[in-house]
């Protein structure tokens, strides 16, 4: 004789036991010791360097002596006082003002078209934008080197084409242009990963909202200002902050693309600290590298402070 076991969705106690047991998982405070693991990797690869780091950027150390001596500010009053340097750090601020404004623009504009507008085949076209994202840095580089150059590149040979000769630049060798060229295409291959973020943002906003501000006569523009914009905002802040974290760290793209040329046009912070260092002046690269994480710390806080303030108040 077989003798079926009841089964826990039936057992009238089920119901009651199961919130229980999970509020005292929920409330179950952990030994201390158990992160000590990735604490001690953390202060071992990040803590101890970023330390020595600030520590060398005040010594004259250098390929070409076995002495490290501490000379004080000299390091920095030489960044200060060189305008190449100068030049990098305005790129890098540059740089990330402008992709951090035109990745979340765009962005936003393509989540709110791909999550509200398209109804169909909008899985294909949201893997079709985020595609970039996912290509090697370098690959990017080697292919926009070659659409963007002045006399054999897609773009220009495009413009020709059509009768638009006048607007055929030298993307990459023009010194006006060419960190704007390098901006575009950062914002080409980043935006789509910005816009998986925002889809996700906005597929948690209640769908009643919307629904109630249209029975009251809301028009599109009314739901995008006093609904999903206050309601995002939480999310634009993670977007923000993620892309001021890349642009002021950025250096491959600009390296692949244009080497910090023509001249000291694209150099960005990055592409100074591998040069500096690639000549052995490795107190200088370290300066640099100081000069960047006190710009990233304060830049963080106050944008995360300024967001949050705005999150607040709306």
């Amino acid at each position: 004789m077989n003798v079926q076991r009841p089964s826990l969705a039936h057992n009238p106690i089920f119901p009651i036991v199961s919130p229980i047991r999970k509020s005292k998982m929920k409330n179950r405070n952990y030994p201390f010791y158990f992160s000590l693991g990735a604490v001690a990797l953390y202060t071992l690869f990040m803590v101890i360097p970023g330390l020595m780091g600030f520590y060398l950027s005040f010594t004259d150390w250098n390929r070409y002596s076995s002495e490290i001596n501490f000379v004080g500010l000299k390091n920095f009053e030489l960044i200060f006082s060189q305008k190449n340097y100068w030049d990098s750090i305005l790129n890098t601020i540059i740089f990330t003002a402008v992709t951090i404004i035109s990745k979340t623009v765009i962005a936003l504009m393509l989540a709110l078209l791909l999550s509200r507008g398209v109804k169909r085949f909008f899985n294909f076209y949201r893997t079709l934008i985020y595609l970039p994202a996912i290509i090697p840095m370098i690959v990017v580089g080697i292919v926009f080197r070659s659409i963007l150059h002045p006399s054999t590149g897609v773009l220009n040979g495009f413009l020709r084409g059509i009768g638009l000769d006048s607007l055929a630049q030298q993307w990459l060798t023009n010194p006006g242009i060419a960190l704007y060229s390098v901006i575009a295409v950062d914002t080409w291959k980043g935006v789509g990963y910005i816009m998986v973020i925002l889809i996700a943002g906005l597929q948690v906003i209640p769908s009643e909202y919307y629904e109630a501000a249209q029975i009251d006569g809301a028009n599109p523009w009314d739901e995008l200002w006093k609904i999903t914009l206050p309601l995002l905002m939480p999310t634009l802040t993670v977007t923000t902050v993620l892309n001021l974290l890349y642009g002021l760290k950025v250096f491959d793209i600009v390296w692949v693309l244009t080497n910090g040329g023509p001249g000291y046009a694209t150099e960005t912070v990055y592409t100074v600290v591998f040069k500096e260092f690639s000549k052995g002046r490795y107190s200088v690269s370290t300066t640099l590298s100081t000069l960047l994480f006190v710009i990233m710390l304060i830049c963080g806080y106050w944008l995360i402070k300024a967001m949050h303030k705005e999150e607040l108040e709306t």
